[in-house]
């Protein structure tokens, strides 16, 4: 029975608990996010304008965006191609940025990963808002997030940190919670 429990408790760490996060099954999103997205405020619509890019200019870059969306929540997704448990969660993010892009500014984070590799996931699951590359994880370091894979970091319409969540998001329903809760 120890055996068992210790191996199914291993298996849980590898996978991040998630529900395999094959991003072969992964959906993309389901509406038109350019229509879905029209009419976005000025500094909503220039993210989605780089959508599924991967921006360079690292801890700087990223803070100096973070003050440019002062007067909306930011929801920042701390994600690398490599790691099961985001892409089990990417589904999530791609909903919901479409979703709420024209209230909330989504900002990804590629931690740790290689950009061939972060750009091929990129093209195969596009989101609609643009990730910073990070393979020294600085970026996540200005928010708290280096310890875990994924992490997703709440800012206020203030520019406040206001929440980070270290690890991966079960369902939608759970980020969804968090996003009412934080991205205020």
């Amino acid at each position: 029975m120890r055996t068992l429990l210790c191996t199914a408790l291993a298996a849980m760490l590898l996978t991040g608990c998630g529900d395999g996060g094959d991003p072969e099954s992964a959906a993309p999103p389901e509406r038109d996010a350019t229509s879905a997205l029209a009419g976005a405020p000025a500094p909503l619509a220039e993210l989605h304008s780089q959508r599924s890019r991967l921006l360079e200019g690292g801890r700087p870059a990223f803070e100096a965006r973070i003050r440019e969306l002062k007067g909306y929540p930011v929801v920042v997704n701390k994600w690398a191609s490599w790691c099961p448990p985001c892409r089990a969660e990417f589904p999530f993010f791609q909903n919901q940025s479409i979703e709420r892009g024209k209230e909330i500014a989504f900002i990804g984070v590629d931690a740790n990963d290689n950009d061939a590799d972060a750009k091929a996931f990129l093209r195969k699951f596009p989101v609609s808002f643009p990730s910073y590359s990070d393979p020294k994880l600085q970026v996540s370091a200005s928010f708290n997030g280096v310890a875990a894979f994924p992490s997703t970091a709440f800012y206020d319409s203030k520019g406040e940190l206001a929440y980070l969540k270290q690890g991966g998001y079960a369902t939608e329903r759970k980020l969804i919670e968090d996003i009412e809760r934080y991205a205020r």
